[in-house]
This record gives C-alpha cells, structure tokens and sequence, in this order.
C-alpha cells in the first residue's frame, strides 16, 4: 500500500512537472510573439507618421491650388470690371463699392475657406490621437481585467485542492 501511494505521488509529481513545463513553453512562445509584434512599432509608428505628412501635404496642396485659383479669379473680375466699379465709384463715392475693396473682401473669404481646411486637417490628426490613446486604456483595461480573473481560477483551483485533499484524507480515516 505505501508503493501504491508512493507511486501515485510520483506519477502526480510528474504530470504536474510536465503542466510546468508546457506552461513555462506557452510562456515563452508567448513572450516571443510579443517580442515579434514588439519590433513592428517602429513600422507602425513610420505609418502613423507616414499618414500625418500625408494629410499635411495634401491639405497644404488644397490650400495652394484653391488659393491659386482665387487669385486667378479675382484677377480675371478686377481685369474685366474695374473699370465699370471705378465708374460707378467716383459718381457715388462709395468706398464699399471700389473693386479694390470688393476683392479685398473676397480674399479673405478665400483665406477664411482655407483656414477651415487646415482646422479640419487638425481635428481629424486630433480623432486620430484620441482613437489611439482610447485603445491604449483598452488594451490595459483587458489586461487588468485578465490578471484578475487568472486571481481568481488559481484561487478557485487552490480550493479545489484543498477540499479534495481533505475528502481524500477524510476517506482514508474512515477505511
């Protein structure tokens, strides 16, 4: 009877070595994994930084080519119509009314409309920003969240231990 408990508790011992083992390998493959996705920041970084530029520049060429055609616009109306404003101006001395003005004021509409494109671009990199900082509390969160539970089943499994162990030594009193 002593053998067949000394062999149970080495056949114990060993299998809980071999769940060891396979969890200290899971472990590794894991940390390894990890590590691999670890060294793709850098490129993912790039990407991100990659995108900004982008959208930078391409707002920047918006702004150029939309301003670049109001200019020609506005040359193209000054050109043609001046002399009718300036004709109409001196018989109401009007200073609204003066070409000079009107495209003064149209200019700044212009430069209004491009002042908006840029404030977009800077609320869509501002979007972007908090969609990675809401991700990043995510991810921790999850984290937190599996501790606590992995707390919990080892606790759960210490108390199954526990109570197996004494129904077994229970068992063996009353034999």
């Amino acid at each position: 009877m002593y053998d067949d408990k000394r062999e149970v508790r080495t056949g114990l011992l060993e299998q809980n070595h071999a769940v060891d083992r396979a969890l200290d390998e899971t472990r590794d493959n894991i940390t390894k994994s990890i590590n691999e996705v670890g060294k793709e920041i850098p490129r993912n970084t790039q990407a991100i930084n990659d995108y900004q530029e982008h959208t930078l520049q391409a707002s920047k060429e918006i702004v150029d080519s939309y301003l670049e055609s109001q200019k020609q616009i506005i040359q193209s109306f000054q050109s043609t119509w001046i002399p009718y404003f300036e004709n109409t101006y001196y018989v109401f001395a009007n200073n609204w009314a003066s070409p000079r003005r009107v495209a003064e004021i149209y200019a700044r509409t212009v430069s209004n409309c491009a002042d908006n494109v840029m404030a977009t671009a800077r609320i869509a990199n501002n979007i972007l920003f908090a969609n990675i900082d809401a991700y990043k509390t995510f991810v921790q969160r999850g984290k937190d969240d599996v501790k606590e539970i992995s707390r919990i089943a080892a606790n759960t499994a210490r108390m199954f231990e526990n109570t197996s162990r004494e129904f077994a030594n229970n068992r063996l009193v009353y034999r």
